[in-house]
């Protein structure tokens, strides 16, 4: 089969690993694994990217596309390395950002202490104007003091300023025109106007959302402007486009206008991805979890349907977009796959706090200077390092790019655990690991038994650079049986950005009652909506054929807080209130397993568009047409399993020569991940390149 135009490359930033994968439009792939390079995240894509070209025989040229996600973003807020923000609000509104939603995370810590604004109060400024709460100007704007502002805010070292002005969702004119003012006056200045990435209520909800994208703005600007002109530099036209929270992808333009939609970016396509293969592989409910060099998250599809949320908050600890916990981080009120993350990834450290406890994260080691086994520079212990003293890991990681040393992870362990703790260094190294199985089984059941859904019943599906090592034992301390690992597990994220679609979303603030709802207007709102949507795709490329459009409709019952998504049929037209009114009870009985009589509210209406990419990855399709590194001969080592089993010779095998079933204990070996296989499990190799571990015996 000849290979040629109509080749995509997926790539992947992690905090450690930068992972790239090449598909040539027939299924053949090729992959890389290297190094990230933090200080400068394109070097390592762009070096990649040459490199994967020449091992695939094609030409820049032949690319079509260039899919990527980075944590960039992410990195940016974890980091507090955003643009020095100020934002502008009406006069009496200074504070919603730092009142927020007047809860905490948990009502029976005393010493929680809340996440400094990432906007200090000296540079938040209010200016002269009102809009009603039903869009009626009761105060104008007063540009002069407007200017006045901005003037005073960029005389303070502000680089991007946020807009948010009260009830703007219901009448934006007053902020439209604040950041046309401010962009005439100030061209240097990045602005974001609320209501151009969150035009719905909620004041709290709308100013933080905003804040992070202008927090966040200059800082992803500035990455991709250097990452596109790298990409001209080495030949490469192909559209660039950039996997956002919800786990689609848009043009890079638009990541560039709104990074707060691309927080999470790459994190999400993994799910998306691994979707996709349960569907194909015949297994609809899932576990998904995705461990890095820095964190590890989880989330759950179900009956083949990716969860999903319309908020997230970044924070330190475990973020997850929960209905029950609220506050202690950084909100942003956009779509996205609903992920529980944690910072235990294997470059996460282990350290011994005052009173004597081990702990594992979330600081981590990153790529620089990495793991004290990588001989990099890296002198405090880790969860890798841990696993390389265990005999979890192979002598070289990333296809031979990267040897290990076992004897400097021995070292920092017996002196920074082991020796502190009165443990040998096998126990000290089983403790990191126990500790850190821990930290991410709490992810896992942050998507499930605290939604009221058993995991018992789910296939654990594991990927990432480290989550087939870790994989088995989590599977166990939950009680799955069943483990589902895919091909390539290590640069799984960049796989799953190459079966993905384009996504444009879309929303209209419609308060007021249910019963009072205009079916004619509701109707009208989604023409307008779709038509939208179908300008900003046709705009990427996309024929009207290649077009899908899911309208939802959120409520509530009067007087709540939050709302829940009603899917609108294609022929709006044939509804009524009753119709939504039991859908919506239906939903909410679903959650919360009663419904009340009450009045229902209507909120927003929501878009989902997509534009179906022509050649997107069919897992079907799919081989490995080359890897970095030559096969391994089988052998032996000794690999620690717990205390119940101890030291046990163990059979290590090239993944690539595996076939059939076999009973471990058994270590599989790839130039993008390690598989282990505990003496309970017994693994078989499937037709689509996955391995399906059965711990039915380890369970119970």
């Amino acid at each position: 089969m000849e290979t040629g135009r109509g080749a995509r490359i997926g790539v992947d930033i992690g905090g450690t690993f930068t992972d790239l994968v090449l598909s040539d439009g027939a299924g053949r792939t090729w992959f890389d694994k290297r190094a990230s390079t933090p200080a400068q995240p394109e070097r390592a894509v762009l070096s990649g990217i040459v490199d994967i070209l020449q091992r695939a025989g094609l030409r820049p040229d032949d690319l079509v596309e260039i899919l990527h996600g980075t944590t960039v973003g992410s990195n940016t807020l974890l980091q507090q390395s955003g643009a020095r923000t100020g934002l502008i609000t009406t006069k009496g509104f200074r504070d919603v950002l730092e009142i927020g939603r007047v809860r905490t995370p948990d009502m029976f810590d005393l010493q929680w202490d809340k996440p400094a604004p990432l906007v200090p109060r000296r540079l938040r400024r209010e200016v002269t104007e009102r809009i009603a709460a039903d869009g009626s100007v009761v105060l104008p704007l007063d540009e002069a003091e407007l200017c006045a502002i901005g003037a005073d805010l960029l005389a303070a070292g502000v680089e991007s300023i946020a807009i948010c002005f009260i009830n703007s969702y219901r009448n934006p004119d007053h902020e439209r025109r604040a950041d046309a003012v401010l962009r005439q006056a100030f061209p240097n200045l990045a602005i974001t106007a609320s209501v151009s990435v969150l035009a719905e209520m909620r004041e709290y909800e709308r100013t933080s959302t905003a804040v992070v994208n202008a927090y966040v703005l200059p800082i992803l600007q500035s990455y991709l402007q250097r990452l596109g002109d790298g990409l001209l530099d080495i030949g490469i036209q192909a559209p660039l486009l950039v996997s956002d929270s919800n786990g689609g992808l848009a043009a890079a333009r638009t990541a560039q206008e709104k990074p707060v939609f691309f927080i999470s970016s790459g994190r999400s396509a993994g799910v998306v991805g691994a979707a996709r293969l349960g569907r194909v592989a015949g297994e609809e409910d899932i576990v998904v979890f995705d461990m890095g060099g820095t964190t590890a998250s989880a989330s759950l599809v179900q009956g083949g349907e990716i969860s999903r949320a319309n908020e997230y908050e970044f924070r330190a600890g475990i973020s997850t977009p929960a209905r029950f916990i609220k506050a202690g981080g950084y909100m942003m009120r956009v779509p996205t796959v609903d992920v529980a993350e944690v910072g235990s990834g294997g470059g996460s450290i282990a350290w011994i706090d005052d009173g004597g406890l081990l702990h594992v994260g979330p600081v981590s080691a990153g790529a620089d200077p990495g793991p004290a086994c990588y001989g990099l520079g890296g002198e405090r212990p880790t969860v890798s390092d841990a696993n390389v003293v265990l005999g979890y890991l192979p002598d070289d990681l990333a296809g031979g790019g990267l040897r290990l040393d076992i004897d400097k992870a021995r070292a920092v362990i017996e002196r920074d655990l082991a020796l502190p703790l009165k443990l040998s260094v096998e126990a000290a190294a089983y403790g990191v690991r126990e500790v850190a199985n821990a930290n991410m089984a709490r992810a896992i059941r942050a998507v499930s038994v605290e939604r009221g859904i058993d995991p018992r019943d789910f296939t654990l599906a594991a990927f990432g650079g480290s989550g087939p090592v870790h994989a088995c034992d989590l599977a166990r301390s939950l009680d799955i049986t069943r483990v589902m690992l895919p091909m390539m597990p290590g640069v799984f994220t960049a796989l799953g950005m190459l079966t993905g679609d384009v996504e444009r979303h879309f929303l209209t603030a419609m308060p007021g009652l249910l019963k009072d709802l205009d079916m004619a207007g509701l109707a009208a709102a989604v023409a307008a909506l779709r038509g939208q949507a179908a300008a900003a795709l046709r705009e990427e490329n996309f024929t009207a054929e290649q077009m899908l459009f899911a309208f939802s409709l959120e409520l509530r019952f009067e007087g709540q807080d939050s709302e829940l998504p009603v899917l609108l049929p294609a022929a709006v037209e044939q509804i009524n209130v009753s119709w939504l009114r039991q859908q919506f009870l239906a939903a909410y009985e679903a959650i919360y397993q009663y419904a009340a009589d009450d009045a229902v509210e209507v909120v927003n209406l929501r878009l989902l568009s997509r534009g179906v990419r022509p050649g997107k990855l069919d897992f079907r399709d799919l081989s490995i047409s080359d890897t970095a590194a030559p096969p391994r001969a089988a052998s032996v080592r000794q690999v620690y399993f717990g205390r119940d089993h101890g030291w046990l010779q163990t059979a290590v095998l090239d993944r690539r020569a595996f076939s059939g079933t076999a009973a471990g204990p058994m270590i599989l070996e790839s130039a993008d991940s390690t598989v282990v296989v505990p003496p309970e499990g017994r693994v078989t190799g499937d037709s689509l390149g996955n391995l399906l571990i059965d711990l039915t015996e380890g369970v119970g």
